[in-house]
């Protein structure tokens, strides 16, 4: 089976998850890789969603793997020519072992997992970082748009118990001291909040971050920009990176902010039966971002190979055949038909 792909087999850790199953998809339909994906639970009815894309039968193979377990995960990355680390934990509450249950699986697990691609002789590994890994450098100077030098503080994350975020920047830290000290080709890939349509049946931390905003029991809220980027784009991204020889270090994959009373009004005028906030606190945005080394990547590789839109250009612009709409606004009506009537209970009488 994996014999017949042009270019090897690649392993998705984490195959399951929201941004690796459209990494999966979109590795499939290139047709020129084996996926050895690694999952949980093989189980065929928690995976569905994989194992029923077009190729998947010929060319997908799921394997259990627990990343904190280096034997499995030595097993399962053994015989690949590159490696997509995507899993990490995201928490969606507050959790009571920060340390066992976001820091530990994030940063022994993407060790775990280079150390077996080190041994395995993997050509590269690309791992999923994170905005948040650079978004909090006290040292960056104002009003410079962050970009791949900046480095997030983690003693500030810990102080302030964001684990998620001490969690991804610790864990991106430790692979480029694993690759300097190794030699292994690793490349890091920073994306913002990650949207887009849900391809596993369980809804994921960021949608509940904008299902929080229809639950009704938020009368105010703060309206700052949120910094977003599609599913379909970070998959290209991650393949981008992984498939251009001159790629190096980190690549930060962000899209044009949106605020938050945008996203309302947007849900509002589709789904006006839900309670929504009333009244926008003003915040200005404390970031923008620099992703010219993204868009450069790109222009170099000519942005034929996938098709459609680019991580460059993101699909914040119109796509998808309806011009008057943005990406965003789409992928928000998607959502909500889907997923609002299931998961939201309207207070409206």
């Amino acid at each position: 089976m994996e014999a017949a792909a042009d270019r090897g087999t690649v392993c998705v850790t984490g195959a399951g998850g929201f941004l690796a199953s459209w990494l999966v998809k979109l590795l499939l339909s290139t047709g020129r890789y084996a996926i050895r994906g690694t999952v949980r639970d093989p189980c065929v009815g928690k995976n569905a969603h994989i194992t029923a894309l077009e190729g998947a039968g010929e060319r997908l193979r799921l394997v259990k793997a627990d990343m904190l377990d280096y034997s499995s995960v030595a097993s399962a990355v053994d015989g690949s020519q590159g490696v997509f680390h995507v899993a990490s934990p995201v928490p969606s509450g507050k959790s009571s072992n920060p340390e066992a249950d976001v820091i530990a699986p994030a940063v022994t697990g993407t060790l775990n997992v280079l150390k077996a691609c080190y041994e395995a002789k993997v050509k590269r590994v690309v791992v999923v970082s994170s905005v948040s890994a650079l978004f909090n450098d006290p040292n960056w100077p104002k009003g410079k748009a962050l970009n791949e030098d900046s480095w997030s503080d983690e003693e500030s994350f810990r102080k302030n118990e964001e684990w998620y975020f001490l969690s991804k920047t610790m864990a991106e830290r430790e692979a480029f001291a694993y690759a300097a000290k190794t030699g292994l080709d690793v490349i890091t890939v920073c994306p913002a909040l990650v949207i887009g349509p849900l391809m596993q049946p369980t809804v994921n931390t960021s949608v509940k971050v904008f299902l929080s905003y229809i639950k009704g029991d938020q009368e105010t809220v703060q309206n700052e920009p949120k910094n977003l980027v599609d599913v379909r784009d970070v998959a290209d991204a991650l393949l981008l990176v992984y498939e251009n020889p001159q790629a190096s270090g980190r690549y930060l994959c962000n899209s044009t902010a949106i605020r938050v009373s945008d996203i309302v009004n947007i849900l509002k005028t589709s789904y006006p039966s839900y309670t929504y906030p009333q009244n926008f606190v003003e915040v200005e945005g404390r970031y923008t971002y620099n992703t010219e080394k993204l868009r450069s990547s790109e222009a170099r590789l000519g942005l034929q190979t996938y098709g459609g839109n680019h991580p460059g250009q993101l699909r914040m612009l119109p796509s998808f055949g309806h011009p008057e709409l943005s990406s965003i606004q789409l992928w928000l009506l998607l959502l909500g038909g889907s997923f609002f009537p299931l998961h939201v209970n309207s207070k409206t009488e």
